[in-house]
C-alpha cells in the first residue's frame, strides 16, 4: 500500500475517533460532519491507492465511488447517499434547533456504525 494511502486512511480513522468524542460530547451534528469527513478521507485513500494521483477536491461521496469506478455492495451503497443527504443538513442547516432534533444520539450512533463499517469495508479493497 502507498504511503500517502496509508497516511488517508490514518486521517479517517483520527476523524471516526472524533466522530466518536462529539456523539459522546452531545454535539450529534458535528459528529455526522466527522463520519461524513472520514469516509471520504478514506475513498480518497483509495482513490490514489487506484489511480496512483490526487483525488479531486470534492466533497461528494457518490462522485468519489463514481471516480474510483467501483460498485460498493447495496447496503454500504445506501449508506453513502445516506450519509451524503445527512451531511448538507448538518453542514448547512437552515434551523439549527430543527437539526438538533432530527438528529438524536441514537440516529448518529447508528450513522457512525455505518461509517465504520463503510471504512472497514474499503479497507479490505485495498
Amino acid at each position: 500500500m502507498e504511503k500517502r494511502t496509508k497516511e488517508w486512511l490514518r486521517q479517517a480513522d483520527y476523524d471516526m475517533d472524533t466522530a466518536d468524542y462529539m456523539l459522546q460530547g452531545g454535539r450529534h451534528i458535528h459528529a455526522v460532519f466527522m463520519c461524513h469527513l472520514a469516509v471520504e478521507k478514506a475513498l480518497k485513500g483509495w482513490y490514489y491507492e487506484k489511480r496512483r494521483e490526487f483525488p479531486p477536491k470534492s466533497h461528494s461521496l457518490v462522485f468519489l465511488l463514481n471516480e474510483i469506478g467501483i460498485m460498493p455492495p447495496e447496503a454500504h451503497g445506501r449508506f453513502i447517499v445516506r450519509l451524503s443527504e445527512a451531511s448538507i443538513h448538518t453542514r448547512y442547516p437552515e434551523d439549527l434547533a430543527k437539526v438538533e432534533r432530527d438528529f438524536t444520539g441514537e440516529i448518529v450512533a447508528g450513522i457512525l456504525a455505518g461509517g465504520r463499517e463503510v471504512i472497514a469495508w474499503i479497507k479490505t479493497q485495498l
